[in-house]
């Protein structure tokens, strides 16, 4: 270790330019370099002086310092050889005033590293040394003239697709003027991701859930027989035309999926019609019960949160159905703890667990929005309640890096769509998965093992993966983050009946309970 800092200062003794090759605190260097203007004398021929400690070995480049920080063990000879090189490097990347000095720092930093290695003077030429920084590869620079051409003829494509979809919209609009009406394939289209939207307002003015899934929901339906919407049994016909993707534009597709980018494929008006199906409620009423999580778990055992947090609600398709009051029922669970809507009889709900609106003469909102009526939470809940427990046990053996990973699901909850990501070392390939209980992906861009389980129930309580990297520090598998969703919840709250407040027989109604892990890590 012969070489402490390489330096550029004033005559003053102020640092422009200063990079260590040894752990120094910064008030330390700033400590030696003001301290040399003042060791300089006036008219020594040498250029090197020594302290208790250090020896100083500078060089004057017009009205500053070109100075290297050594210990008073190194060789002196290597040491000025090294002030020659330096001397050199720096008109190559600057001019020789404080201002240039300033602008090209990092370009003087990354030529001194070039220059010296670990303290010890690198056996390098100047062109040598410029050649490494700039660095410049025939490789990289087709790489990108190719992705470029990816891009262009991406935007050529793009521009191709404008052009006919306005074509289209012009005849489309000769048409309706000359008095003719037609049901074409992207207004059914727009009307089915109208229908798909039921992120709603809040009962008055407030926000309501959003984005819940057909295929989580568990439908507990009352009397049946209920007939059908219009929109579920007869879906318009779409005449729309269809465009073709070129074969360049797959190409470029691919290439993105094999990086590891997500591609949205578009959307069919026949797949957009069957997806949306699902979600459209075959019932006046529709009651939406669901429970968040939110979880994190030591990695050596106890919870540093556990939040559970719960919404109740409620979507009314007519309005002469919105003069209701919904009886509702849950289990005693410790810490939980009710919070209504201002519009809703708080008295009634507390008393007797009716959710009904203070005024009796004003219905709840209808339409294809959710209101939100009930909003609860569970605290102080501990792990022996947790619905999904996860260990991972990494150990390194020679080269490797042996990683066994375990899960427990509680007796409490059948978990869908389990997802475990195990956070992973930068790697050149996957992993190599030895056992697995379930399938596994891995995701090269994020760095990321996917875990995933598509049913946990009785039959697989339990189960365990292993794989191996390369060495790695036990740190690196952290947080884990896992994801599932199940089709109860802790507080078992449901609605039992629905109380009309006119005359009449109780309107048909269907409820959705679901449980959700919205962050649940391991950390």
């Amino acid at each position: 270790m012969v070489v402490l800092a390489a330096s550029i200062i004033s005559k003053s003794g102020k640092a422009l330019v200063s990079r260590q090759y040894v752990d120094m605190s910064r008030i330390r260097i700033e400590g030696l370099l003001a301290a040399f203007p003042k060791l300089v004398g006036t008219g020594k021929q040498h250029t090197y002086l020594e302290t208790e400690s250090v020896r100083y070995v500078y060089q004057p480049i017009e009205g500053l310092y070109l100075l290297l920080i050594t210990n008073k063990q190194s060789n002196i000879l290597e040491d000025l050889d090294t002030l020659r090189l330096l001397s050199k490097l720096v008109p190559e990347y600057s001019s020789l005033d404080e201002d240039s000095i300033c602008k090209t720092a990092f370009e003087l930093i990354f030529a001194f590293d070039e220059a010296i290695s670990l303290g010890n003077k690198e056996n390098v030429t100047v062109q040598q040394v410029k050649q490494y920084c700039e660095m410049e590869s025939h490789e990289e620079k087709a790489h990108k003239l190719m992705m470029q051409s990816k891009i262009n003829e991406t935007k050529d494509v793009m521009k191709k697709r404008a052009s006919e979809l306005d074509k289209i919209r012009m005849e489309k609009g000769k048409l309706d003027k000359g008095g003719y009406s037609s049901i074409s394939g992207p207004r059914v289209i727009e009307k089915t991701f109208s229908d798909m939207n039921i992120s709603g307002t809040g009962f008055g003015s407030g926000s309501g859930l959003s984005g819940i899934g057909a295929d989580m929901d568990s439908f507990a339906s009352k009397p049946k027989g209920g007939r059908p919407s219009a929109a579920a049994t007869a879906p318009g016909k779409g005449f729309g035309m269809k465009l073709g993707k070129s074969q360049k534009t797959n190409q470029f597709l691919e290439s993105l999926k094999a990086e590891g980018e997500v591609i949205l494929e578009d959307a069919q008006p026949s797949s957009v019609s069957s997806r949306a199906s699902p979600l459209i409620p075959s019932d006046p009423i529709t009651v939406t019960i669901e429970e968040k999580l939110n979880v994190i778990v030591k990695r050596d055992g106890g919870v540093n949160n556990f939040d559970v947090q719960g919404t109740l609600a409620l979507q009314v398709l007519n309005d002469a159905d919105g003069f209701i009051q919904l009886q509702i029922e849950n289990k005693d669970v410790p810490g939980l703890s009710f919070k209504t809507h201002p519009n809703i009889h708080k008295e009634l709900f507390n008393s007797q667990q009716i959710v009904g609106a203070k005024d009796p003469n004003r219905p709840f909102p209808s339409g294809q929005n959710e209101t939100p009526l009930v909003k609860w939470r569970i605290q102080g809940m501990n792990e022996s309640n947790l619905p999904l427990s996860v260990n991972c046990w990494p150990s390194v053996s020679g080269n490797e890096t042996y990683v066994n990973i375990e899960y427990e699901a509680s007796e409490m909850f059948d978990l869908n769509n389990v997802v475990i990501s195990i956070p992973l070392p930068a790697l050149r390939e996957a992993p190599t998965v030895k056992q697995i209980d379930g399938e596994w992906k891995y995701d090269p861009r994020n760095s990321v093992l996917e875990w995933s389980i598509i049913l946990i129930d009785q039959s697989n309580r339990s189960g365990s993966m292993e794989f191996i990297v390369p060495p790695a520090d036990p740190s690196t598998f952290f947080p884990i983050s896992i994801g599932f969703a199940a089709s109860n919840t802790f507080s078992d709250l449901k609605v039992t009946g629905i109380h009309p407040l006119k005359e009449g027989n109780p309107p048909k109604y269907s409820q959705r309970v679901r449980l959700v892990a919205a962050n649940y890590q391991i950390v």
